[in-house]
């Protein structure tokens, strides 16, 4: 699971992962002991400081804030039991807050109360655009999570096209790379974010790191109630392939789209925008750090204790 782009971290990585711990316990989002430890021990502040290694402490922590809000609500009702039905139910207070409307639904749980500091703080970095931007795509988000729950409820294993089209809404990707151009500093104008070659080199960062993250999380998610929500299984199933077998086929897909993003950049470097190079600089190292934080991380390390690891013969 090689990548040709470059790995870093930021300088700020230890003080970042200290700090979003704290605003994640000052959240309650997570209030068990145990795993507030265990997310402790996680260091998801590393993740920001892998995957936005250019950001400056501000923006780092902005990011970083999110992404471990993705984990938290991931953990809270997309790897849990949680039926459709209470998914569904959740999301009035969210989409109240991403709307910033005064419906007069009390803004109470403590997803709902995190989500609106993350949004303040993305209006305050970012012009109306990227805020407008975020929001969208963190609805779709939300709604693809009713999708996944279903899947679960109903013991359902996706079909192949169904899976990669909403994986690239699950997985949150957008979400994140909505900021990549508020932590460079280099806005997108609204036809740079909606250019063909844009979208293009997007969807295949976004399909690189949500299959690399199937492959990592398989050994954590094989025996859990969302085990049928990850592409090794849906290969395996639909595909009548060998465990093994869909993880080759997943590395053969990754290493095409990762050659694929090699060819955009070439043609999006032609546009001559600083905020296109710097968001597809972005892209890269979203794909090489997640990967290097994935590998290093307990959340998914200590699911591998006593297996191989799930990505041999890749390159």
């Amino acid at each position: 699971m090689s990548s040709p782009f470059p790995s870093l971290i930021s300088p700020y990585a230890a003080q970042v992962d200290r700090e979003t711990f704290s605003w994640l316990r000052a959240s309650r989002m997570i209030v068990d002991q145990a795993e507030l430890e265990r997310y402790r021990e996680a260091a998801y502040g590393i993740l920001g400081a892998r995957t936005y290694p250019y950001a400056p402490y501000d923006a780092l922590r902005l990011v970083t804030d999110w992404c471990v809000w993705l984990f938290a609500f991931d953990d809270a009702f997309c790897e849990s039991d949680r039926r459709a039905a209470e998914i569904a139910r959740a999301l009035p207070q969210l989409l109240c807050v991403l709307d910033d409307s005064d419906a007069g639904i009390p803004v109470e749980g403590p997803f709902a109360r995190a989500m609106r500091d993350i949004m303040a703080r993305v209006g305050a970095a970012g012009d109306a655009d990227q805020l407008d931007r975020w929001r969208t795509v963190t609805k779709d988000y939300l709604f693809a999570q009713v999708w996944e729950a279903a899947n679960r409820e109903d013991a359902v294993v996706p079909t192949y096209g169904d899976y990669v089209f909403m994986r690239r809404r699950t997985g949150a990707m957008l979400t994140v790379f909505a900021l990549i151009d508020l932590a460079t500093g280099h806005a997108l104008t609204p036809g740079e974010w909606r250019h063909p070659w844009v979208r293009a080199i997007t969807e295949c960062a976004n399909d690189v790191v949500v299959w690399d993250n199937d492959l990592l999380s398989y050994a954590k998610e094989r025996d859990g109630v969302n085990a049928g929500n990850n592409l090794v299984s849906v290969l395996a199933r639909h595909g009548d392939r060998s465990i093994q077998n869909a993880m080759d086929q997943i590395g053969r897909m990754r290493d095409q789209s990762v050659a694929r993003m090699l060819s955009l950049r070439d043609e999006l470097a032609g546009l001559g925008s600083e905020a296109v190079t710097a968001y597809v600089r972005g892209l890269e190292h979203w794909v090489s750090g997640s990967v290097a934080y994935s590998l290093t991380s307990t959340r998914y390390t200590r699911a591998w204790k006593g297996t191989t690891l799930p990505v041999r013969g890749h390159n």
